[in-house]
């Protein structure tokens, strides 16, 4: 491990500062024996009148079981967008450090750069869209703080490969954050599993894709504990909320159910894999271990504009580095499959 040293990355102001104390925090009870009169609630029963469970134990305990790892290294935010701002508020000076970015990627590492005041460094993926190590480790200097795998990847729906992400690992003094909001439709094992060997290591989920739950906002973060304890040490005092809690903890006890939706969207993905090919105007399709297919056409924005008007939402991420005229195309039911299917062949060149 190249000199990695915690203590090191973190922001001086956050070192030294004295987290939020809630209601919840200093009194816990599992029970309904206790009288709470300490957080200034509306005592009248509605089942969300009283304030959420601030570290949301009932549902790192599931997640604990699930993925095999201690309840201490699960953190959970509103929505990835969140856990993924506390990494530049915990650990990236304004105006200082930096962070390193593999474009194409997950537009929101370079919005949340910007929003915290930090330098995004772009070192862009090779032509097969996998990382160039000796290209990113040469973009590092002693103010960067974090480098960004999203793996699979997004836009390009592929994973990158386990000899490149650990040479990163064992190279970079700062955190490695690996975004796996699409593990779950990949046939390569997560960076879970491989916590305890990095300690700059940093994983990402959801529970907005395999587990269809984009609407109640619940992201996950697995880190070292001691990682753990300086994010909650910055997180707000009740960023989930109880709503969220029941509902994701609901799923997540029902793991046949989201093992036959993945197993549903991967066939149907094989399905538009094979249909697409035979699709004039698409002239290459790439290889995806996620939810969606990135294509290739020859006019991006005319195929999108058509599509639209035949009532199909697409994203053109021809904006995109590496991405000229690609189409990126969600996985969906059989028949709205069906539907894409169709369109692209009635779409002529």
């Amino acid at each position: 491990m190249a000199n990695f040293n915690l203590n090191s990355l973190v922001r001086p102001n956050v070192v030294g500062l004295k987290p939020y104390s809630s209601a919840r925090d200093e009194y816990k009870s599992e029970g309904d024996e206790m009288i709470f009169l300490d957080a200034n609630e509306n005592p009248f029963p509605s089942d969300v009148n009283r304030y959420p469970d601030p570290q949301q134990r009932n549902l790192k305990t599931e997640l604990s079981n699930i993925k095999g790892i201690a309840s201490e290294n699960i953190l959970l935010g509103n929505g990835s967008d969140e856990v993924l701002d506390l990494l530049f508020r915990a650990f990236c000076e304004p105006g200082k450090d930096n962070i390193i970015t593999l474009p194409p990627t997950y537009g929101m590492y370079s919005v949340l750069a910007g929003i915290n005041d930090i330098e995004n460094r772009e070192v862009l993926l090779d032509n097969n869209f996998q990382p160039k190590v000796s290209e990113i480790l040469g973009k590092v200097d002693e103010n960067s703080k974090i480098i960004f795998l999203c793996s699979p990847n997004n836009p390009t729906g592929n994973s990158f490969s386990e000899e490149t992400v650990e040479e990163i690992l064992q190279n970079f003094s700062g955190l490695v954050v690996i975004d796996e909001a699409y593990i779950d439709f990949s046939e390569k094992e997560s960076w879970v599993q491989k916590l305890n060997n990095f300690p700059n290591l940093v994983i990402t989920q959801t529970l907005s894709k395999a587990y269809g739950l984009a609407g109640i906002r619940l992201g996950i973060l697995y880190a070292s504990e001691e990682i753990i304890t300086i994010l909650n040490r910055i997180k707000p005092p009740y960023n989930v909320n109880q709503l969220t809690q029941q509902r994701a903890l609901e799923e997540l006890k029902d793991q046949g159910k989201i093992n036959l939706h993945v197993a549903n969207i991967l066939q149907e993905r094989a399905g538009l894999f094979k249909a697409l090919g035979e699709t004039e105007i698409i002239e290459k399709i790439y290889e995806s271990d996620a939810n969606f297919i990135l294509v290739k056409v020859d006019d991006a924005d005319k195929r999108y504009r058509q599509l639209i008007e035949k009532g199909i939402v697409i994203r053109n991420r021809s904006s995109q580095p590496l991405c000229e005229n690609t189409l990126r195309l969600t996985v969906g039911t059989e028949l709205e499959n069906k539907r894409l299917i169709q369109a692209f062949k009635e779409l002529i060149s």
